[in-house]
């Protein structure tokens, strides 16, 4: 297995997010060109992503312009390595490279390794780093994978114990993570201190200077990503576990739509939201290991194939949304709309022809979780439900046609994944109980978050039926916005068995408590 990175000091944590070193141990002989402080330094560990039979993403960065060396093999030794041609690193990326790897072995696990020349002196060169995957298999053989989201939010950063919920999903030995959503929180500036309720204190011991205020350059909103990279639970688990990304709104701005008015917040000198979501797009792609799509450039809804059990549809109802208001549209126009045209024909045509025995809808916001733009009010829908518990309005006639559509056209075994409210819970979707009917029942699953306050539980919004099978989130005498340190931190796992093909779905909190449990069993084709 490939070792653990080498723990960060506290004060290289507190120089900058880009001055760290970071390097992992290594049989590579490399020879001495230099004393190891000059040395180009790893930062943040190294990442991987978006993995299918054949391929997958990797992700490094590092402190300095510097030619990347690359190289992959399928045992820890890289006795039967293949060498790739070096990519380099530059401002302009903020250091950071990927690379999609290519026509690899399916079901095998995979190791790479980077290894960084200065650019001003060549011959001067990194230790390496390395990390390791598994692809998809071509088989029917047994797939597990985890999935929640909320990373570093509500001002709850890197501890003493930092985000230890990646350490309880890495003891699982998932095949993928699925991050649904709020990856980071570049509206949540921090404080070094934080008086808690009881009277102690919640000290973010790891602070950088891009997390003080809420990001509007590109530098901050890369810092962000850099901050959460900064804690050795997330670069251990990025070492060994792909990450399959996808965002919502805190990578941007806190319920950011085209309709998002930051005049009057003393926080934003800059308030074009258009520009800030540019950037944070921009930092999206340059810090996660998500595939490029050359058809749409920065484009984030995809499919990721892994294996014949299991299609993974990730769904972006940020990018393309009509903005937040408070009206009820009894029509679908484009101001109604939170998936947009062009999105809901790709999911339609993607999910008809997936032969896979499960898809898993990862969406980065719940159905019927009523989640309001106007909290304080209870006005206007930030998510898809519009909280009169009536027919079909607004953002929901996107959904019930979609809903629609998966029944009429015969697809089966579809279960949808998501985050975004800071508690954990099992939603079963009965058309008997409905406003609007013409669907086939499912299951919704919520998962979250990693590391940030947890908040809720929300009230459902019944135009589709929702039954609640599970929730855990605090008590009203818990009050909201509990840090990460009263253990309201949660994740999901899914494992599919490689000859009965059922679906099973666990809820976990950080201490690894089951803390709910149900079996699915995969609806049968004609």
């Amino acid at each position: 297995m490939t070792q653990s990175l080498r723990a960060l000091s506290r004060r290289s944590f507190l120089l900058s997010a880009g001055a760290t070193g970071v390097v992992a141990a290594s049989g590579l002989p490399l020879p001495f060109y230099a004393r190891a402080a000059e040395r180009p330094l790893f930062t943040h560990g190294v990442q991987s992503g978006d993995i299918d039979v054949s391929s997958g993403m990797i992700w490094t960065r590092v402190d300095r312009p510097s030619r990347i060396f690359m190289e992959y093999a399928t045992n820890e030794s890289f006795s039967n390595a293949v060498k790739l041609a070096p990519l380099d690193a530059l401002p302009e990326s903020d250091f950071a490279v990927k690379r999609l790897l290519t026509e690899l072995p399916s079901d095998q696990e995979i190791f790479y390794r980077f290894i960084a020349a200065d650019l001003s002196s060549i011959n001067t060169l990194s230790e390496p780093v390395t990390g390791r995957f598994r692809t998809a298999p071509a088989s029917k053989r047994s797939v597990r994978f985890a999935w929640s989201g909320d990373t570093a939010g509500q001002g709850w950063g890197i501890d003493e114990t930092g985000m230890k919920t990646y350490s309880t999903m890495a003891k699982h030995q998932p095949d993928f993570f699925i991050h649904s959503g709020d990856t980071i929180y570049a509206d949540g500036a921090m404080k070094d201190e934080v008086a808690l309720s009881d009277g102690s204190l919640w000290k973010n011991t790891v602070l950088i200077d891009e997390k003080r205020k809420v990001a509007e350059t590109l530098a901050e909103y890369r810092g962000q990503w850099k901050y959460n990279m900064l804690d050795k639970h997330v670069r251990d688990f990025n070492a060994v576990c792909p990450t399959f990304f996808q965002w919502d709104d805190h990578e941007v701005v806190n319920n950011w739509s085209a309709s998002k008015d930051l005049t009057s917040d003393d926080r934003y000198t800059e308030k074009s939201v258009a520009l800030l979501s540019a950037r944070a797009a921009r930092a999206f792609h340059e810090m996660a290991p998500i595939r490029y799509t050359p058809a749409e450039p920065g484009r984030v809804y995809r499919k990721i194939a892994y294996g014949p059990l299991v299609d993974v549809f990730f769904i972006d109802l940020r990018s393309y949304r009509g903005p937040n208001h408070d009206s009820l549209e009894m029509e679908l126009s484009p101001e109604a709309r939170i998936m947009g045209v062009e999105q809901v024909n790709w999911l339609k045509r993607e999910l008809a022809a997936s032969k896979a025995t499960w898809k898993v809808i990862a969406c980065d916001m719940p159905i019927s979780i009523i989640v309001w733009d106007d909290f304080k009010n209870r006005k206007g829908a930030e998510a898809i439900a519009q909280g009169d518990h009536g027919s079909a309005k607004g953002r929901e006639l996107e959904i019930a046609d979609l809903l629609r559509y998966i029944k009429t056209a015969g697809i089966t075994n579809t279960v949808w994944l998501t985050a975004d409210v800071h508690y954990t819970a099992a939603h079963y979707y009965n058309p008997d109980k409905a406003q609007f009917q013409d669907f086939e029942p499912f299951w919704e699953f919520v998962s979250g978050p990693l590391h940030a306050g947890t908040f809720g539980p929300n009230d459902l919004d019944m135009t589709f039926g929702p039954e609640l099978k599970f929730v855990k989130g605090p008590t009203a005498e818990q009050g909201q916005n509990l840090p990460p340190s009263m253990g309201l931190q949660f994740f999901g796992l899914v494992d599919i068995d490689g000859q009965s093909e059922q679906l099973t779905v666990r809820l976990m909190d950080r201490d690894d408590n089951e803390l709910y449990k149900v079996t699915l069993d995969p609806v049968r084709s004609a």
